[in-house]
């Protein structure tokens, strides 16, 4: 089964950034839609952005538009999340997820990692 490990989460003040990075556990990784989701404390998971298979295409939510770029990188298994820019409303646990299709809610994806604390002060 595929295995997501994320990384690059932590503390930073509003205006700053930080990268997230998703390893991948499988060889494969070329073949999925990848996606990164956040959940703030209280609220449902929410989409942020995917990146379509092999096509480089990628989708944002509204909200983070012009501030996060996410990547991939298929000879390392490693999906990223560029966040510059940042609001205290991007605080949440930000998850990658992987799926088959593409689509902007939970469902639409099967493997999921463990999560990474992002903290915006003001």
């Amino acid at each position: 089964q595929l295995q997501l490990v994320e990384s690059g989460g932590g503390l930073v003040q509003a205006g700053g950034s930080l990268r997230l990075s998703c390893a991948a556990s499988e060889r494969t990784f070329s073949g999925y839609v990848m996606a990164w989701f956040r959940q703030a404390p209280g609220k449902e998971r929410e989409f942020v952005a995917r990146i379509h298979r092999s096509s480089s295409f990628t989708y944002y939510t509204e909200s983070v538009k012009g501030r996060f770029t996410i990547s991939r990188d298929s000879a390392k298994n490693t999906l990223y999340l560029q966040m510059n820019s940042l609001k205290p409303e991007d605080t949440a646990v930000y998850y990658c997820a992987v799926g088959d299709r593409a689509g902007s809610i939970a469902i639409d994806f099967g493997s999921w990692g463990q999560g990474t604390q992002v903290t915006v002060s003001s």
